[in-house]
């Protein structure tokens, strides 16, 4: 499918946001997907991709399985997968750095920016939230067992006030010191 936007047009954050999937333990985008965005027919990215194999090893682009697409088409409740002959591939973030040099256009170069920025944000949040996590664990290390104590003294307040005497019922004792028989 072609894509037809004006010149200087480029694909939003969040729309690139979406189109990241976590397939195989890789955050990854489909092929489809990255032509629609770069404005070009998804069999052309797939022929200068198929050109030039020696830059997309595994860790950089992979097909999907015929159970991996019924896997996605379940989860998105899809009946189809774009009615495509041949099964997707997708690519990881160094995979789509790679189309920018394989696909030669500024917009091929522009678009893989903005794709870049976004990966880059999204590891930072998993970062962030694995930071966060962490955090958490060690207050909960360090004042887990706080409410305990807390409620542990104050039994023990309430035990001693009940077996303790008023104060008044105690013997009041002089405080001070005697100096030459007068009481100071």
């Amino acid at each position: 499918m072609l894509q037809k936007e004006k010149k200087g047009s480029l694909v939003s954050i969040e729309i690139i946001r979406r189109k990241i999937y976590l397939i195989r333990g890789s955050k990854v985008m489909f092929d489809q997907d990255l032509a629609q965005m770069y404005g070009v027919l998804t069999k052309n990215l797939n022929k200068a991709v198929s050109r030039n194999l020696d830059r997309f090893p595994e860790d950089f682009m992979f097909q999907l399985t015929k159970e991996e697409i019924d896997n996605l088409r379940f989860q998105f409740g899809t009946s189809s997968w774009g009615g495509r002959r041949h099964l997707p591939y997708v690519f990881t973030q160094e995979g789509v750095a790679m189309l920018s040099s394989v696909l030669n256009s500024e917009r091929a170069v522009q678009v893989n920016i903005q794709i870049m920025r976004v990966f880059v944000k999204l590891r930072e949040l998993i970062l962030s939230h694995k930071d966060l996590a962490r955090k958490i664990e060690d207050l909960e290390r360090k004042f887990g067992d706080h409410d305990a104590k807390i409620i542990h003294l104050f039994n023990e307040i309430r035990r001693l006030m009940a077996t303790s005497e008023p104060l008044d019922n105690y013997k009041r004792t002089k405080v001070g010191f005697v100096v030459d028989g007068h009481e100071k």
